[in-house]
């Protein structure tokens, strides 16, 4: 680690980092709806169990079966992710393999275990367990896909902040000394929440549009129209958490990883009292202030005064990049003399000297390895936009989903004033106007739910750009840039296995979506 990589093929990094985004882009197409369905059809057979009604069964097995559909693709598109750290990125693997390989290792022994057992149960198990059995069966389906995304964005998180580790100089390795602070990291516990309650919108989403073309075609209308109750309830409860648990994650950013949140919102010269931007020349006065620390009158630094180094209001003093680098660059000297005295029988005083020397600036290690301190600033256009596409979305669909709870359930506290005028505006169906309840939806709002399912997605994914894309160019923040984990691969091999991903991921998007448009063309079984 102290003289390799250095020299490796731009190519070969690139092409590696390209194909590793391609497969996450692509996992993550499936896994929030995995987890969002898990939500919807659990509600539905709760009902069930709860009315004994025919209908309620129906409901749940239509929406299990588009479950099980989406459920298959993630778990082909997760696999090679996990073998692509082994094959792209081997000296990552080794350098942190001792702690991020156990949150994986649990991943796959408990929780994949735990869904794959259940999940035969659910769709196999009617009419050959009880009603209680194949109910629990149902939620711990979804309890064991939501335990496995725990310890994936474990494993994430601990990459953005790595705690609960020391490096080991005789080793080469960073080696865990505490589980515990791994698991349960603040870091990764509101990186959890936030990317739940993100998955549970795409699953209120999808079973919102469903239920809406259904409604359009005139079709299926009474599972429709109670599906669009759960999804309403859902979707309204998930937005507003997914907001309370982005401030908290924006709050964790601002501590670990303030070169990111500078570059979310284009961030140069920063200050006490930070407005947020809605766009260029736009902002909310005193916003990013109180988003990144409780305070309205709070410091957050720019990007040159995280270049530059600055000094808070309260004293506290971070070095430039450039000191960075410099302590970084001694602590992979002292790690190379460190060895060399050992290898060499040294006296045990200057071994420790050497040591003594590395672990003073082991905190600055991956700066050692960076030629330019304009490498430390991730792409600003991309954290910038995709930020602004992920929050416009959220709070588009909080409203939504607000509005679309006065359409699905009769309010008889409205006034009939304010339901005539909600009628005038073409939120209420005129047949609501009247106050004896809501009968139909308006025209329109059939092709807003449709719409609404890719740009839920594209909000998604744009929540994953900004957290990838803003720890660049760190693999490990502060700690491994990303070219020296990346393994020593000659980029034609690399080049060839993204297209041959390429084309497989797409394949396998496209009949997915195949499918399940047949399976919701086909409706429920009665």
């Amino acid at each position: 680690m102290t003289n390799i990589l250095l020299n490796i093929d731009a190519g070969t990094i690139d092409w590696s980092r390209a194909q590793f985004a391609l497969t996450a882009i692509y996992h993550w197409l499936f896994v929030p709806l995995t987890l969002g369905l898990a939500v919807i059809m659990g509600i539905a057979e709760t009902c069930y169990y709860r009315t004994k009604k025919r209908f309620w069964k129906d409901t749940a097995k239509f929406w299990q079966k588009l479950f099980g559909i989406n459920f298959a693709m993630g778990v082909a598109t997760g696999i090679i992710l996990e073998f692509e750290f082994g094959t792209n990125w081997s000296n990552y693997s080794w350098f942190v393999g001792d702690i991020f390989g156990a949150p994986l290792a649990v991943e796959g022994i408990v929780a994949f275990f735990m869904e794959s057992t259940f999940v035969a149960v659910m769709f196999f198990g009617w009419n050959k367990v009880s009603r209680g059995f194949h109910l629990a069966s149902t939620w711990l389906t979804g309890l064991g896909a939501t335990i496995s995304a725990w310890w994936i964005l474990v494993a994430n998180a601990w990459m953005q902040c790595p705690v609960g580790c020391e490096f080991n100089p005789d080793t080469m390795r960073n080696e865990m000394v505490s589980f515990a602070e791994v698991a349960l990291s603040p870091f990764a516990v509101s990186k959890f929440c936030h990317t739940v309650t993100s998955a549970w919108i795409i699953g209120a989403v999808f079973c919102v549009g469903v239920s809406c073309w259904y409604l359009m075609k005139r079709r299926e209308t009474k599972m429709a129209v109670e599906s669009l109750k759960i999804g309403a309830i859902v979707g309204l409860v998930a937005t507003v958490l997914a907001a309370a648990t982005g401030h908290k994650s924006a709050q964790d950013v601002s501590k670990v990883q303030p070169m990111k949140l500078a570059a979310m919102e284009a961030l140069y010269d920063g200050g006490t009292g930070q407005g947020l931007k809605i766009v260029e020349g736009i902002e909310v006065p005193y916003a990013l202030s109180f988003m990144a620390t409780n305070d309205f009158n709070g410091y957050v630094p720019g990007i040159n005064d995280l270049l530059n180094g600055y000094t808070t209001p309260d004293g506290k003093v971070e070095p430039s990049v450039d000191e960075k680098i410099e302590r970084g660059k001694m602590a992979i000297t002292a790690l190379a003399a460190y060895r060399k005295a050992k290898a060499e029988g040294a006296s045990e005083a200057a071994i420790n000297s050497h040591l003594s020397t590395l672990k003073e600036n082991m905190r600055y290690f991956g700066y050692g390895y960076v030629k330019d301190r304009n490498q430390v600033v991730p792409p600003i256009a991309v954290n910038f936009w995709a930020f602004r596409i992920m929050v416009g979305v959220g709070c588009l669909l909080i409203l939504y989903f607000a509005v679309l709870l006065l359409l699905v359930y009769d309010v008889p506290y409205l006034s009939v004033f304010t339901r005539r005028l909600l009628a005038a505006i073409g939120l209420l169906p005129e047949t609501a106007a009247d106050g004896k309840g809501i009968t139909g939806l308006p025209a329109w709002h059939y092709w807003l739910a449709i719409a609404l399912v890719p740009l839920a997605y594209i909000a998604s994914e744009s929540g994953w750009l900004v957290a990838e894309f803003g720890r660049q160019p760190w693999t490990i923040q502060d700690m491994l840039p990303t070219w020296v984990a990346v393994s020593d691969l000659q980029s034609s091999s690399v080049i060839l296995t993204f297209f041959l991903f390429l084309i497989l991921f797409t394949t396998m998007l496209a009949v997915e979506i195949n499918i399940m448009l047949k399976q919701i063309k086909k409706g429920p079984e009665l």
